[in-house]
């Protein structure tokens, strides 16, 4: 027996391992509760007297070796888990990098930016929080003016000439005021209007206003202008200008562009009509310009506004505009392939 026992010395110490597993096996064989060390210290009773010494020493030099063996290979084991780093083997192909993607609004807006761009139109911004000048009173909205009713506003409590900009119109006013035409410019901006919230209306939206003022601008260039943009964008030229009443254009009209009665979706997105409308234009009212510093004599020009939010729902078939604030990354995972 002691013979064996000194056969199980040399195999503890010659044993390898390549996993902690590996390691654990083994121990569980030597040093286990049902182990072989445990079977040969129930079998030290039944040894003669002269041969117990010389078997209590190999016995214990067997679980010296056997515990020194566990302990040399999980540090050796350990060592080459550390070299590796925390994500194992480095050479490794690397797991793929989810990539983001940008928002519906920022993908209309950027297509946007992009056809006006083409025709000399610049890219102009101003602040969110407006004064009463910029955001009514230059625009031929003075104070208990009616159509200021249009509009439902957020005023700052605290100072009611401050508030929040209802349209973007704002900034072509504060372009107007630092520049001299000629002007080409649009002002993509995010507004605000006090409106209950629902499946087609937000309390704050985007919008993207143009503006152009030169010598001799007519309405045929407004016309002519809309109908460029809305090609690029829809790939559709059939567009109508209906009258319409806006205070700081004069003539103003409804911009309508015709989608078509193709689909169960165009009917309803056209009230089974094929036109859509998009946005208000007309010419700049001559107050408007005399209001900012430009000699209404002189010049003349157009604006134009549309709605970012609802050309995005448009293009994108998005069926209600809450999904565009509130950031569900389910959501906006379809868009990835729209970069």
């Amino acid at each position: 027996m002691i013979d064996k026992i000194k056969e199980l010395i040399a195999e503890a110490e010659s044993f390898k391992a390549q996993s902690k597993e590996e390691v654990e096996t083994f121990r569980i064989k030597y040093l286990g509760r049902k182990g072989l060390l445990n079977d040969y210290f129930a079998e030290f009773k039944n040894v003669a007297n002269e041969q117990k010494k010389e078997f209590g020493q190999v016995i214990n030099q067997l679980k010296n070796t056997a515990q020194e063996k566990v302990n040399a290979l999980k540090e050796e084991l350990d060592s080459s888990t550390e070299e590796t780093g925390d994500f194992g083997d480095l050479s490794r192909p690397g797991a793929p990098v989810s990539l983001g993607a940008r928002h519906p609004i920022s993908i209309v807006k950027n297509d946007i930016i992009d056809i006006f761009s083409r025709i000399g139109f610049n890219v102009s911004e101003g602040p969110e929080i407006e004064d009463d000048w910029h955001n009514f009173t230059a625009l031929n909205l003075p104070e208990y003016h009616p159509a200021r009713d249009m509009q439902d506003t957020f005023f700052i409590q605290t100072d009611p000439d401050i508030l929040l900009r209802t349209h973007t119109s704002s900034v072509q006013v504060r372009y107007m005021e630092n520049n001299q035409p000629p002007i080409r410019t649009i002002s993509p901006g995010r507004v605000y209007r006090n409106e209950a919230i629902s499946a087609r209306s937000h309390c704050f939206f985007h919008q993207l206003e143009g503006l152009y003022i030169d010598k001799d601008v007519s309405f045929a260039d407004l016309k002519q202008t809309l109908q460029y943009f809305t090609t690029e964008l829809f790939g559709k030229s059939k567009i109508r200008l209906r009258p319409s009443y806006f205070p700081f254009t004069e003539p103003s009209a409804e911009i309508d562009v015709y989608w078509g009665l193709e689909t169960e979706t165009d009917y309803k997105i056209t009230k089974g009509t094929g036109w859509l409308e998009i946005g208000g234009c007309g010419m700049v009212d001559p107050n408007v310009l005399t209001n900012c510093g430009i000699d209404a004599n002189e010049y003349s020009g157009f604006a134009f506004g549309v709605g970012i939010d609802r050309i995005a729902m448009l293009l994108h078939q998005i069926g209600d505009i809450r999904l565009l604030s509130e950031n569900d990354v389910r959501f906006l995972e379809q868009f990835k392939s729209a970069l």
